[in-house]
């Protein structure tokens, strides 16, 4: 492959950066895996492909573009962007309701593509019923590493009874510890995450090992993890023809680059989003500061206001005294005087 086209030429330098910020800033679209579904694409005949978790119909048009005849987009909750997407291209129905419930009422297909709920009770159970009624299918999932390997999320409000979650917090996880925080990966309303991590039933990496372990051949599963992107699982049953596919995947699944890439960039995001919320809370801080000082400097007006009006009001009672005692006193003295003046004139003085 030219070098060229990703790192741009002499006379175009700048070829790779602008391909750079054309990307949204958390890469977690399925789009992103493109080469890796052609690869799939290209290995088995896929014709029929069930979606689940419709992110805005514009994937959903990428596997048309492979081949695919028919695409059934599964979502509860469809936006006006996804409806108009999928309008535009006869090959994408749209399938409003919830995952797994619907997967029976859709025909069998060649490839599903599970990215919708990421907790362990809903991948379980989508897995459980392609694995008994499309076992020749390829399965791929989503959302197979962190955060969601090993702790359940939930996009509320959830189609799930409180028994099959685990108790859950608007918090989110992060790379920096193993407890939720503010500052981590969270929701702002539209998902939530379990409060532990591990354990039994939590997770979707967790549902796959569980599926496959309580199918009727166990062994007759293969599954690869591209570590990218919050990772790519593919799971297929084990046949000389799904045996090609993985080894055509497995620069991907075996790299070690993509892994050591993965993990800072996961660790590179959440450090962001911390340095996000501490700026807010430190510009919160400053609201409250530059508050605190207004009010105080309105309080010191006021004070010194009401002190000037109190200063002239004991100026004005002075000057009040002090005429009325010049009235009241002046009389007498002036009869004082006399008194003492006609006093004098008789002692002959």
């Amino acid at each position: 492959m030219n070098h060229q086209v990703h790192v741009g030429t002499r006379d175009d330098p700048h070829a790779q950066a602008r391909s750079a910020r054309t990307l949204p800033v958390l890469l977690h679209s399925m789009a992103v895996f493109r080469e890796l579904f052609e690869i799939i694409f290209d290995s088995r005949e896929i014709r029929t492909v069930v979606e689940v978790g419709v992110e805005s119909g514009k994937v959903s048009g990428m596997y048309a573009e492979l081949g695919a005849t028919a695409v059934y987009c599964v979502d509860p909750k469809p936006t006006d962007e996804i409806r108009a997407n999928l309008a535009e291209n006869d090959a994408l129905h749209l399938v409003e309701g919830w995952s797994p419930d619907v997967l029976a009422d859709l025909p069998v297909a060649d490839m599903y593509v599970l990215d919708g709920d990421h907790n362990y009770a809903i991948v379980h159970d989508e897995l459980a019923w392609v694995m008994a009624n499309a076992p020749d299918a390829v399965i791929v999932l989503h959302d197979v590493m962190w955060p969601c390997a090993r702790r359940d999320l939930y996009y509320e409000p959830s189609a799930l009874g409180p028994e099959r979650r685990h108790p859950a917090s608007a918090d989110g996880p992060t790379v920096w510890h193993d407890e939720l925080t503010p500052a981590g990966f969270v929701g702002l309303g539209a998902f939530t995450s379990a409060e532990r991590a591990g354990g039994e039933r939590n997770g979707v990496l967790t549902a796959v090992e569980d599926a496959v372990a309580e199918s009727p051949w166990p062994d007759g599963w293969r599954f690869e993890l591209v570590p990218a992107v919050f990772g790519m699982g593919i799971l297929v049953r084990t046949t000389p023809e799904a045996d090609r596919l993985l080894e055509r995947l497995r620069p991907f699944t075996e790299s070690r680059l993509l892994c050591i890439l993965e993990n800072n960039r996961i660790a590179l995001y959440t450090k962001v989003l911390q340095m996000q919320f501490e700026a807010v809370a430190h510009a919160d801080d400053a609201d409250r500061l530059a508050e605190t000082v207004a009010r105080q400097r309105h309080e010191l007006a006021a004070a010194a206001t009401r002190q000037a009006n109190q200063v002239l009001a004991l100026q004005l009672e002075v000057d009040r005294l002090r005429g009325l005692l010049g009235r009241r006193f002046r009389p007498r003295l002036a009869g004082a005087l006399r008194r003492l003046a006609r006093l004098l004139r008789r002692l002959g003085l």
